[in-house]
This record gives structure tokens, C-alpha cells and sequence, in this order.
């Protein structure tokens, strides 16, 4: 038996991936538990619950898989959970992208207002706080809110392996038109039959 020629241009393509974001970036990013209590204590914030946010997502994600049980099959369900837990991480994720950025401009200004020749950066008339005081103060605030998204993205990729039995990994789709337009593809496609 003779084997076909094998077209060595659409086996050898590379196709580009588009990278998910897992929950590893979202750690990375977003503080834990011990840096938000510091937070807390530091500013008078509130202490928030981590254990009982991730707890809760956790169940969330379970009873509406339970709740969906009957009408979905097991790669339907797979397909809706991957979904529904990737919007938690991707959220949480963004809030930890933000949260670094408000870090960075109070510290900025932290800097700034710790030299003493610069007269834009004394405090307000009294009552009001310093541009530095304030920017600290929303780092704070962002810190709470990715950690609280942390949370409920740990608490959602723990209900997947549960439901599916398998560890929830982030979708990764090609990139569409990746460096060429559907013009040049086309005119590349006119040329070689051309010859």
C-alpha cells in the first residue's frame, strides 16, 4: 500500500495561541490573605472574610451546576463552567492589574511629597487630606477589592474540579488574522495559482 504525500504547508503552519489567564496570574497579581489583613489594620478598614467569600463561590458554582444537571450533558456542562469560572478569574485578574497600578501611583506620590522643597504636594487646608494621603488611601481600598475577587476566583476554580472532575485550565483560542489581512491572504492564494 502506497502513502499519500502529505502537504507539508498546512502541517508545518504554526498557528499562534492566544494565552488565558490563570489563576496563578491572578495570585500574582492580588494580594493574599496576610497582606490584605495588613491593609485592614493599616488604613481602619474593614477585615473582610477570604474563607467565607472563596466558600461561598465555591457553592454558587456547585448548586447552579447542580441546578443545571438535567438539562445539560457532561461536555455542555464542561463548556459552561470553563465560561462562567473564566469570568471570575479574569475579573479578578483585572482588579489585580488596577490594584498594582493605584500602588504605584501612591507610591509615586509617596516619593513626591517626601521632599521638602516641593510646595505642590503640601497638605490642604486642614480637614483635607494630602493628593499622596488620598492615592494611598485608594490603593488601599483596590487592595480589598482584588483580594475579595481573588477569592471568589479560587472559590469558582475549585467548584470546576469538583463538577468536572478535572483541574480548570483557562481556554486558549488562535489568533485570528495573525500578522495578515484577509487582502494580503487572498492576494497570496491569486498568485500562486498564477504559478
Amino acid at each position: 500500500m502506497t502513502k499519500k504525500a502529505v502537504n507539508s504547508g498546512a502541517a508545518g503552519r504554526i498557528v499562534p495561541i492566544r494565552k488565558g489567564t490563570t489563576l496563578q496570574m491572578v495570585r500574582l497579581a492580588c494580594p493574599d490573605a496576610a497582606q490584605c489583613s495588613l491593609v485592614s489594620e493599616s488604613f481602619g478598614l474593614q477585615v473582610l472574610d477570604s474563607d467565607g467569600i472563596r466558600d461561598l463561590h465555591e457553592k454558587l458554582i456547585m448548586e447552579t451546576a447542580a441546578a443545571l444537571d438535567e438539562g445539560l450533558g457532561e461536555r455542555a456542562m464542561q463548556i459552561h463552567l470553563q465560561r462562567v469560572v473564566g469570568a471570575f478569574v479574569g475579573s479578578a485578574y483585572g482588579a489585580g492589574q488596577f490594584y498594582s497600578r493605584a500602588v504605584t501611583e501612591a507610591r509615586d506620590a509617596t516619593a513626591k511629597s517626601a521632599c521638602d522643597d516641593r510646595n505642590e504636594d503640601v497638605g490642604g487646608p486642614v480637614g483635607f487630606d494630602s493628593a499622596a494621603q488620598r492615592k494611598r488611601e485608594f490603593a488601599a481600598d483596590m487592595a480589598l477589592q482584588a483580594h475579595a475577587l481573588r477569592m471568589a476566583a479560587e472559590g469558582a476554580v475549585a467548584a470546576y474540579e469538583q463538577v468536572v472532575g478535572e483541574v480548570w485550565k483557562p481556554f486558549e483560542r488562535p489568533v485570528e488574522n495573525p500578522g495578515q489581512s484577509v487582502d494580503r491572504r487572498a492576494a497570496e492564494l491569486q498568485m500562486a495559482a498564477l504559478g
